[in-house]
């Protein structure tokens, strides 16, 4: 196992960007920069044990330095969306910064896959480094300094492991996670919606309109295009005739994966593609998962030429409910102070015949 640098690129700012390879024992690898702590490639061999980049991408920092897509973005420091960008904090209103629609969306325009971080600690045995930076107070509209971590760790066994930690002078939210685009054909290959995929989750949260902000309520995936308990095609019913597709151009919805407690890291999904043999296995302590099947991408240029479509790939981010820091019932993302934040999900890739 090997971790290994070079420039990646300079800001606009002068700043020089570095780039980390992180390569195990069979010359399977990614690489994830400091900018943004963004993961910008994850190489594993297919079933003739050709290695094939199976998150979308750019090759150079300054497409990063916009990244509408969130490709590969930390997402910090509340993924998904808070409706009408507040929420209260005990008698305190909390007023966020807006970013789609009324909402704001992935914590605001400027989030932390948009910041400079800095790098900890390198370990060439674990085969993992540490990204972190200090999240000044009101930053985005979020209250108190939140010193932040992120650690990735790529194993012999081809898993991904991502790991936040972080803690807060002052309550606040945390609730983060990595918006990584996969394509187990590769990235560029085109349509995703070919691969299979299996959800371990009985319920998802509908939402109300196109603003995609949950309803409140838990629905039964049974008996809807939701399903997704046994493998199937991710497009097998993705222009179903069902309001929840329809609002959300395609899946973009989050399940609440069965089996949680505190702390309790289990296999919540599973991805597989045919073509090259490629699956993945998404395990995480967190309550619940996004599953985005990539609806808004349009003509977006990425790595090795290759240009992105809509469908090309597809998301699944661990977090707790959109909006629940003001649903009651939700499982809740406020951090008090002191309290340390603690979270792991991880991706490991192996063949299937």
């Amino acid at each position: 196992m090997s971790v290994s640098e070079r420039k990646f690129g300079v800001l606009p700012t002068g700043e020089t960007v570095k780039i980390y390879h992180l390569e195990n024992g069979s010359g399977a690898f990614v690489e994830v920069t400091e900018f943004g702590a963004l993961l910008v490639k994850l190489c594993v061999p297919d079933r003739e044990g050709k290695l094939t980049d199976v998150v979308l991408g750019y090759d150079d920092l300054e497409s990063y330095e916009v990244n509408g897509c969130f490709f590969g973005a930390v997402i910090g420091r509340s993924g998904n969306r808070i409706a009408g960008a507040r929420f209260m904090l005990g008698d305190r209103e909390v007023r966020l910064a807006q970013n789609e629609n009324d909402n704001n969306l992935h914590s605001g325009p400027d989030g932390f896959e948009k910041k400079l971080w800095k790098v900890t600690e390198i370990s060439q045995d674990k085969n993992s480094i540490v990204f972190n930076r200090i999240s000044p107070d009101g930053e985005n509209g979020f209250p108190g300094e939140f010193d932040v971590s992120v650690k990735y760790e790529f194993t012999e066994e081809n898993e991904l492991k991502i790991h936040y930690q972080g803690v807060c002078d002052e309550p606040t939210v945390g609730n983060m996670t990595n918006h990584s685009y996969f394509n187990l054909s590769g990235e560029g290959s085109g349509s995703a919606m070919d691969q299979y995929l299996t959800i371990h989750a009985n319920y998802y949260t509908p939402v109300a309109d196109s603003h995609s902000i949950p309803t409140g309520e838990y629905a039964p995936v049974e008996g809807t295009p939701m399903d997704f308990r046994t493998s199937r095609q991710m497009g097998e019913r993705i222009n179903a005739d069902f309001e929840q597709l329809k609002f959300t151009g395609g899946y973009d919805h989050n399940y609440v994966t069965d089996n949680y407690s505190k702390g309790n890291r289990r296999l919540i999904a599973t991805a597989y593609s045919k073509e090259t043999g490629i699956a993945m296995d998404v395990t995480s302590d967190c309550p619940c998962v996004q599953f985005y099947a990539a609806n808004f991408v349009e003509n977006e240029k990425g790595k090795n030429g290759h240009v992105y479509n809509q469908r090309d790939a597809f998301c699944l981010e661990t977090q707790v409910e959109p909006n629940a820091v003001n649903v009651e019932d939700f499982h809740s993302p406020v951090l008090a102070a002191g309290e340390h934040y603690n979270s792991e999900t991880s991706y490991r890739f192996y063949i299937k015949e």
